[in-house]
């Protein structure tokens, strides 16, 4: 057998080449990139029209109720799923069948088990799973405006409290000038601009790329 060195200079450029290239082909793992979430969220804009907050048995995993509804956290957990193949709702609930009470669930609801139909369409939960992923970037101690946030980049994730108490979620659609998020307030997910926050109180500020 030829080693690599044996080969003609050529041979040996077109087969590093080779190498190098070879993330574009099979089954390589999609780029993680802020833009890919961001343009997944977008693309639920006139699919998801409708708000439903009501529970709902759905599949494990890969489980998601009627793209046409959902609430705040389905923009989340559709856009990884989409953009990154990434399924929130397995990840999350394995991360809470090994520390269950690293999560809200027990002192917020008064569960006392993880529940695969419900954990990943929670913000709360949402909001501890990006914690510990280090995704964290800042935390208000105190709710500062809702349009606060530090140069938010697409892709990012930031988290309210509606009216001082409701949790919310979106996804940066445009920034940092200019700042534009994608959400799903009632009305099924839309594109706005972040100052129309400004009422509400700004809670955290996450960047994932894992």
């Amino acid at each position: 057998m030829l080693e690599l060195g044996d080969m003609p200079a050529i041979s040996r450029r077109t087969v590093l080449g080779m190498i190098l290239a070879a993330p574009a082909f099979g089954a390589a793992a999609p780029a993680r990139d802020g833009m890919g979430l961001a343009r997944a969220a977008r693309a639920q804009i006139g699919v998801t029209k409708a708000y439903d907050a009501s529970y709902r048995a759905i599949a494990y995993p890969q489980g998601d109720v009627l793209r046409t509804t959902g609430v705040c956290a389905d923009v989340l957990v559709r856009a990884a799923r989409d953009a990154w193949k990434i399924d929130l709702q397995q990840r999350i609930h394995e991360d809470m069948v090994r520390d269950f009470d690293a999560y809200p669930s027990r002192r917020t609801w008064g569960l006392k088990r993880p529940d695969a139909n419900i954990d990943h369409r929670r913000v709360l939960n949402l909001e501890t799973y990006l914690t510990r992923q280090g995704a964290l970037l800042k935390r208000n101690a105190k709710r500062v405006a809702g349009d606060r946030f530090d140069d938010p980049l697409p892709g990012d994730i930031l988290t309210w409290r509606v009216w001082g108490e409701r949790p919310h979620l979106g996804i940066v659609a445009r920034g940092p000038e200019g700042v534009r998020v994608v959400h799903n307030i009632g009305f099924g997910t839309k594109e706005e601009p972040l100052w129309m926050f400004k009422l509400h109180g700004a809670v955290a500020h996450y960047r994932w790329r894992v």
